[in-house]
C-alpha cells in the first residue's frame, strides 16, 4: 500500500465516527454466542424466570437505544453550535473526539449484545450472559453520565482553543525541532547552487483539493535514486486545482515515475493540523474574529484566544524556521518545499484581531501586552516585525478612541485585557 493510501486510510479512521461502533456491533454478536455457550456448558443459572429477565432486558435495551440517540443528537447540536458560534474549521474535531467514539462503541456493543441475548433467552436463565447484560448496561449508564459532564466542558470556547493550541504546539515542535539558539551554534549548511532549469514540471491530477501533508523521507529517497532534486511547489495548506504545477523535478540520473511522486503527496477537501502549524492559528483567530463580530460582541473570548496565540507565537519565535531544504548524508540538496516564515505567523496571528477588535479597549490592551512581551523576550531578529505591529496598534487606537482617557487606557498593555496588575504584561504566559 502506498504512503498516500495509508495516509488516507489513517485520516478516514481518525475522522469517521462509525467504523469502531460497527466493529463493536459485530463483536457483540460473537461475544453473546460465546457467553451463551459458556452457560450451557457450565449450567450456571440465575434465580429468575425467563419472563422477568426478558422484561428487564427489554427495558435496558430501550435505555441503551436512548443513549445512542442522545449521542447523535448531541453531535448535530455540536456541529450547529461550532459553525454558528465558533468556527466551521472545528466541525471535524467533533467527530474526532476519542471519548465520544469510545462511549458510542460501548453503547452499541451492549445494545447489540442485549438484542442477541433476548432473542436466545430461555429457561433457565444463564448466569454469565445475564450478568454481562445487566452490569454492562449499568456501565453504560455510568459512562453516559461521564459523557454529559465531558461534553458540557469541552464545548466551551476556552477548552476548544486550548486543545487546538496544544495540537498546534506539537506540530510546531515536530516541524521546527531546533531552537533558534541551537541553530545559530550549528555549522551553517553549505551553500547550494541554484537549481537552474527543471527537467520537467509535474502537474496535479485527480480531484482539486488542499495539500494536507507530504512524505519528506520518501521524496528524498526518490531524489537520491535519481541523483537529483525534487521541489514541491505548493505549501501545505494551499489549494491545488487540476493541472496546476505540483512538482519541479531536477533529474541528473534516472527518471522518477510520475505516479511515484504523486503518491507521496496527500490532498483533501479540508486543511488539517498534521503538517500545517498555520492552521492552528487560523482556527483560533477565526474564533476570536467571530467573537468580535457585532452579532456576538464577546471581546473576552478574543482575549482568551490571544492567550493561546501568545504562547504559540512564543513557540514559533524561539525556533529555527527552516527554509524548506533537505539534504542527504553527503550534504547534497535533495528536497525543496515552501514553509511559512516569521512574518506569515505574525500576520495571521495579529492582523485580523487588530482590525476586528480596534474599538475594544480590552482587545487592544491584551494585544499590546502580547506584542510588548514577545518583542522583549524573543531573539532580537524577531523584534522588528513585532514593533511594527505595535506601531499599527498605536495608530489604530489614536484613530478609534476619541476620548483621551480611553486612548490612555488602550496604550497600556494588560495580560488580562482589563484588570491585570501593573507590569503583568511582562510575565511569560
Amino acid at each position: 500500500m502506498s504512503w498516500k493510501r495509508r495516509h488516507a486510510l489513517r485520516m478516514f479512521l481518525r475522522s469517521s465516527l462509525w467504523p469502531i461502533p460497527l466493529a463493536c456491533m459485530v463483536a457483540a454478536v460473537g461475544v453473546a454466542h460465546l457467553t451463551l455457550w459458556i452457560d450451557r456448558r457450565t449450567e450456571w443459572t440465575l434465580n429468575v424466570s425467563a419472563d422477568s429477565a426478558r422484561t428487564v432486558g427489554a427495558t435496558l435495551a430501550g435505555s441503551l437505544l436512548a443513549f445512542i440517540v442522545y449521542i447523535f443528537t448531541f453531535l448535530l447540536v455540536a456541529v450547529q453550535l461550532a459553525s454558528a458560534q465558533f468556527s466551521p474549521r472545528i466541525i471535524a474535531r467533533v467527530f474526532k473526539d476519542s471519548y465520544t467514539k469510545a462511549a458510542l462503541a460501548v453503547f452499541v456493543f451492549t445494545y447489540a449484545y442485549s438484542l442477541v441475548w433476548l432473542s436466545r433467552l430461555e429457561e433457565p436463565v444463564g448466569m454469565v450472559s445475564g450478568i454481562l447484560c445487566g452490569y454492562g448496561t449499568l456501565a453504560c449508564l455510568a459512562l453516559f453520565l461521564l459523557l454529559i459532564d465531558r461534553l458540557g466542558k469541552e464545548l466551551r470556547p476556552v477548552r476548544i482553543m486550548t486543545a487546538v493550541a496544544a495540537e498546534g504546539r506539537k506540530v510546531i515542535r515536530d516541524i521546527y525541532p531546533r531552537k533558534l539558539a541551537e541553530a545559530e551554534l550549528k555549522h551553517a549548511q553549505a551553500e547550494s547552487p541554484p537549481l537552474g532549469t527543471p527537467s520537467r514540471v509535474l502537474p496535479h491530477t485527480g480531484d482539486p483539493g488542499v495539500v494536507l501533508a507530504f512524505h519528506d523521507v520518501g521524496l528524498q529517497h526518490l531524489a537520491r535514486q535519481a541523483d537529483g532534486v525534487i521541489e514541491l511547489i505548493p505549501q501545505v495548506g494551499d489549494f491545488v486545482s487540476i493541472d496546476e504545477p505540483l512538482f519541479r523535478v531536477y533529474e541528473f540520473g534516472r527518471t522518477i515515475p510520475d505516479e511515484q511522486l504523486r503518491q507521496l503527496v496527500a490532498c483533501g477537501s479540508e486543511r488539517t493540523l498534521e503538517q500545517d502549524p498555520m492552521f492552528a492559528f487560523r482556527i483560533i483567530v477565526d474564533i476570536a474574529s467571530k467573537a468580535l463580530s457585532p452579532a456576538i460582541n464577546d471581546p473576552t473570548t478574543a482575549v482568551l484566544a490571544l492567550d493561546q496565540i501568545h504562547h504559540l507565537l512564543r513557540e514559533v519565535g524561539s525556533r529555527q524556521l527552516d527554509d524548506g531544504r533537505e539534504y542527504d548524508a553527503a550534504g547534497k540538496l535533495r528536497l525543496v518545499y515552501r514553509t511559512p516564515d516569521w512574518e506569515d505567523f505574525v500576520q495571521i496571528a495579529v492582523t485580523e484581531i487588530r482590525q476586528f477588535g480596534r474599538e475594544s479597549i480590552q482587545v487592544n490592551r491584551r494585544l499590546r501586552a502580547m506584542l510588548e512581551n514577545l518583542s522583549e523576550t524573543l531573539p532580537p531578529d524577531r523584534g522588528a516585525l513585532l514593533r511594527q505591529e505595535l506601531s499599527l496598534l498605536h495608530r489604530s487606537a489614536e484613530r478609534f478612541f476619541t476620548e483621551p482617557e480611553d486612548r490612555a487606557l488602550a496604550e497600556v498593555g494588560d495580560s488580562q485585557g482589563v484588570g491585570g496588575a501593573p507590569g503583568s504584561s511582562w510575565r511569560v504566559p
